[in-house]
């Protein structure tokens, strides 16, 4: 790939700074300083250094963010979406949300710019689960945790069977292998009652990482990529 390419698709430097960084020597290839920013490198065998510091690439990034309330699962220009919670050169590097939570939903957010397997981990075809920690406002009756977990009629579809595990009345874990919008909502509110609180605690088999306060992060680990992976197949 061209060198300015490589240094956009790792967040590091735009096209533009990239060119103005090798017109000043900044940026060597295999130990020789590099003043064109359009020549061809390899970036999994060349040594690419910028102002001394070696630069490895990465053609995909994986990140869990512990999602806070009040932030919007977008990539739009607004200083409320999950994006501002990261470094800037993870969007410069196309970083996205992977799937949707609410403005008024915490919890688990896998950010990554591997496009083709956030498809697939989205795809109603894999059912790839997600569980939800909830606090609802009127009391779950067995007739209306029945009804969750047959599927309710929405109007415009009807979902498929929930899974949930109650703590009490009111609180529990709830389990979905859809994504639609407001669905949970929509779903408690269809048989009776209504959310307080939702915060998604699992994604297929990633799993909130409880030490990260809101707004944190960090990169997936090995095994847990892995399982990522074999999960979108």
């Amino acid at each position: 790939m061209r060198l300015d390419k490589f240094f956009t698709s790792i967040g590091r430097l735009s096209r533009k700074e990239c060119a103005a960084e090798a017109r000043r020597g900044q940026i060597s290839v295999n130990g020789d300083v590099q003043k064109d920013p359009s020549v061809h490198v390899d970036p999994e065998r060349d040594t690419i250094t910028h102002r001394g510091e070696r630069i490895t690439w990465e053609k995909h990034f994986y990140l869990m963010l512990n999602k806070p309330a009040g932030y919007i699962s977008s990539t739009e220009k607004s200083d409320n979406t999950v994006m501002k919670l990261l470094p800037p050169e993870y969007e410069k590097a196309g970083c996205f949300p992977c799937g949707r939570l609410d403005v008024d939903t915490v919890g688990l957010l896998l950010i990554t710019n591997d496009g083709d397997t956030a498809h697939k981990l989205l795809s109603p075809k894999r059912h790839v689960a997600k569980s939800y920690r909830f606090r609802c406002t009127e009391p779950l009756s067995d007739e209306m945790v029945k009804k969750l977990e047959e599927g309710v009629d929405l109007g415009d579809f009807t979902t498929a069977p929930a899974k949930l595990q109650l703590d009490s009345p009111r609180e529990g874990i709830i389990s979905i292998t859809e994504g639609k919008f407001h669905q949970i909502k929509r779903m408690l509110a269809a048989v009776g009652s209504g959310i307080d609180y939702l915060e998604r605690i699992k994604f297929g088999p990633l799993e909130l990482d409880t030490s990260l306060s809101r707004g944190e992060w960090r990169r997936l680990s090995e095994d847990e990529l892995k399982a990522l992976l074999d999960v979108a197949g």
